[in-house]
């Protein structure tokens, strides 16, 4: 599942399309996709994991879930869920949900809790992370409502950045391994996203998909771990349990 550093990436590589008019619709969703046609885009924008095309009376929410996939100005052989050509290049999109959205975006979205937003918060996700002291850390991480963009990859390299076991519960961490957390959510999402663009982000991964701990030469464990059931990477010797 693409994590919000790569939607950041797609939003990037679509401004082109900004202002202009769509021509034609095609794809495979059962909604009326004809609605877009004639539309002028107003704005692409991300929250998170999720993409959105923003009109005039409308928005269309597009998330790529496990194993969506974009192009631009090119096409898979397979069918497309959603495709808007423009009188200067297409944009199409694969294995994805899309959505209508009718409400205004404002309304729905806490843009600060966006962890690649300028509008980003950090004193709203300690107070969020304090209501919720049970639960774990790696589900914290995981939890779209404080960090909209964290996906699994961040949440195993920024647990092991600051030696943080994942089994260990919000309350139980000390206010400044707390705020480290919530410090490194947003800087290792920046890094995967100058990564990614470089494509190298693989050749920084310490922990994710890891067999042996780099600072103590010792077995990365491989668990699913918390209420989210989620793939974690870690080191036993080197990330503490505070509990």
């Amino acid at each position: 599942m693409p994590e919000g550093p790569s939607i950041v990436i797609l939003k990037e590589a679509v401004q082109s399309f900004k202002g202009q008019h769509v021509l034609e619709v095609a794809g495979n969703r059962k909604i009326d996709l004809q609605r877009m046609e004639g539309q002028k885009v107003l704005d692409f924008l991300s929250f998170g994991k999720q993409f959105f095309i923003k009109f005039k009376k409308f928005s269309v929410r597009i998330h790529l879930l496990l194993f969506g996939t974009y192009r631009i100005n090119e096409r898979k052989e397979t069918a497309p869920r959603l495709r808007l050509i423009f009188k200067e290049g297409e944009l199409n999109f694969y294995g994805c949900s899309v959505q209508y959205v009718e409400e205004e975006l404002d309304a729905l979205y806490d843009w600060s809790a966006d962890i690649m937003a300028d509008t980003w918060d950090p004193g709203k996700a300690k107070m969020k992370l304090l209501k919720l002291p049970n639960a774990l850390v790696c589900d914290a991480l995981l939890n779209q409502d404080i960090f909209a963009g964290v996906g699994n990859i961040i949440k195993n390299e920024v647990l092991y950045r600051i030696r943080v076991h994942p089994e260990n519960a919000v309350k139980d961490l000390p206010e400044e391994k707390l705020e480290e957390l919530i410090k490194e959510a947003r800087n290792y999402s920046f890094d995967f996203l100058e990564w990614k663009k470089q494509f190298v982000l693989k050749k920084h991964w310490l922990a994710h998909t890891k067999k042996i701990c780099r600072r103590c030469d010792l077995p990365i464990k491989k668990l699913y771990l918390g209420k989210t059931n989620r793939r974690s990477f870690f080191c036993d010797n080197c990330q503490i349990t505070y509990a």
